[in-house]
């Protein structure tokens, strides 16, 4: 599978890849694989991701600004340069407090 508009061997400054969008929120794929892929993501302040499930861990790694994610009905206060691994089949959600910027790489398993 291609990789949309990502080069291979060039580095890359996720938080200067992706701009915010008013009341919204942008995904940008970066890998996409059979065995898992990598994600860009950018939310406005008070958007978010409901709570779901996911059949494979998630790593979330905040970029900028700060959120909150949620695991198994548990609150936790991320901000840039802080992760956390969501557990397969546990349910989370995320939401911003502020923008933010977050890279989310995810491991079927």
């Amino acid at each position: 599978m291609e990789n949309k508009g990502f080069e291979h061997s060039k580095i890359m400054n996720f938080s200067e890849l992706i701009e915010y969008s008013a009341n919204g929120i942008i995904s940008k794929q970066i890998i996409k694989k059979p065995t898992g892929n990598v994600t860009l993501f950018s939310f406005d302040r008070g958007q978010g991701l409901s709570e779901h499930t996911a059949p494979f861990d998630a790593l979330v790694n905040i970029i900028e600004g700060e959120a909150i994610v949620m695991i198994n009905k548990v609150s936790y206060n991320l901000k840039a340069g802080d992760a956390i691994i969501m557990p397969a089949n546990v349910p989370h959600a995320v939401s911003a407090l502020v923008q933010f910027k977050m890279l989310l790489t995810m491991i079927k398993t």
